[in-house]
């Protein structure tokens, strides 16, 4: 897959522990229910005055 756009960057993730757990244990249920490995990106829109939206990357 190449994912190729200006529009999102990889989103900063807040201090301590609890994003990347929340983050951890997402990619694991997913994969449970998928029977394949999971990796979870997190973006954010790379102009603050353009939020995420649905679209898809």
């Amino acid at each position: 897959m190449n994912i190729a756009t200006n529009r999102y960057e990889i989103a900063s993730l807040p201090p301590g522990p609890e994003a990347l757990r929340l983050i951890q244990e997402t990619e694991a249920k997913l994969a449970a229910l998928t029977g394949e490995a999971i990796t979870l990106i997190a973006y954010a829109a790379a102009d603050a005055s353009d939020p995420p939206g649905d679209e898809r990357i």
